[in-house]
C-alpha cells in the first residue's frame, strides 16, 4: 500500500478550493493558482504532505498506536465508521462533547453507563420496567451509542487523531494539543494550516476526495498493523531457531 497520486486526486476534484475571497492567508503557501475566482490548489504539494502523513501513521501503528478518525459531517459518517472498522481504530462520527481527551474518566463512565442500558435489554430488566422508562432508557442507549460507540474500547488515549474539518472540530484539537496528540486532518483554502500537526490541502466538501484521503489513511493503519504481525513472527522464528 502506498499514499495517492495526482492523477486520482484531480480525477476526484481534490484541487478545487473555496472562493477567493474566502480564504484563509495563511494557506497561500499551498494554492497554486486562481481560476474564475476559486483558489485552485497545489496537487502536488498535496501529494508530498499527504504521503508524510501515511508514513507517519505506518510508522505509530506498527509501534502499536491507535488512530483516532474523528469527522461529524453528515454525509461523511458512514465512511468515517466504514474505514475506521475496516482498519481496527477508533472513531467519532456524530457528536464531540467537551473533555473527551482531557477528560478521559469521564469518558469511560459514559460508556460503562452505555454497556449497563445494553445489558439491561439483554438480561431481562426492561420486562420488569414501566413501558415510559423503557422508553427513556432506550432513547438513552440511542444518544449514548452514536457518540460512544466508536471508541467504547479505548482503554487509553490514540496516538493520533485524524480530524476531517479543522474549522468545525476546534475543540477536539485544542485538547489534543493540550495532550501533545499529533492532529492529521484536510485543510481546504479557507482553513488555517497551522492548527495541525500534518495537513493535507485538499477540496473539504467533495465526499469522493473525503473518501479518498480517510481510504488512504486507513490503509496506512492497516499496513502499520501487518508490520506488527510480521515482526511478531520473525520475533517468534528466531526463538524457535536452534
Amino acid at each position: 500500500m502506498q499514499a495517492i497520486g495526482i492523477k486520482e486526486l484531480l480525477e476526484v476534484g481534490a484541487h478545487y478550493g473555496h472562493q477567493a475571497r474566502r480564504w484563509d492567508p495563511r494557506m497561500r503557501k499551498y494554492i497554486f493558482t486562481v481560476k474564475n475566482g476559486i483558489h485552485v490548489i497545489d496537487l502536488q504539494q498535496t501529494v508530498t504532505l499527504l504521503d508524510r502523513a501515511y508514513h507517519f501513521v505506518v510508522n505509530e501503528v506498527a509501534k502499536g498506536g491507535k488512530v483516532l478518525f474523528l469527522g461529524l459531517k453528515k454525509e461523511a459518517q458512514e465512511v468515517i465508521l466504514k474505514e475506521a472498522e475496516r482498519s481496527n481504530q477508533f472513531y467519532i462520527n456524530y457528536r464531540w462533547l467537551g473533555g473527551m481527551l482531557t477528560n478521559f474518566k469521564s469518558l469511560k463512565v459514559s460508556i460503562d453507563r452505555m454497556r449497563e442500558v445494553k445489558r439491561m435489554s439483554t438480561d431481562g430488566t426492561f420486562e420488569k420496567l414501566p413501558k415510559k422508562e423503557v422508553v427513556l432508557l432506550k432513547r438513552e442507549y440511542a444518544k449514548l451509542y452514536a457518540t460512544f460507540n466508536g471508541i467504547r474500547d479505548m482503554q487509553a488515549l490514540p496516538k493520533i487523531i485524524f480530524v476531517l474539518d479543522p474549522k468545525s472540530e476546534q475543540s477536539a484539537i485544542r485538547e489534543a494539543r493540550k495532550l501533545d496528540i499529533p492532529v492529521i486532518s484536510i485543510v481546504d483554502t479557507n482553513c488555517n494550516p497551522d492548527m495541525v500537526d500534518y495537513p493535507i490541502p485538499a477540496n473539504d466538501d467533495s465526499i469522493r476526495v473525503v473518501s479518498l484521503i480517510i481510504q488512504n489513511i486507513a490503509n496506512a493503519c492497516i499496513e502499520g498493523a501487518k508490520n506488527i504481525v510480521e515482526k511478531l513472527d520473525k520475533n517468534a522464528y528466531i526463538e524457535r531457531t536452534p
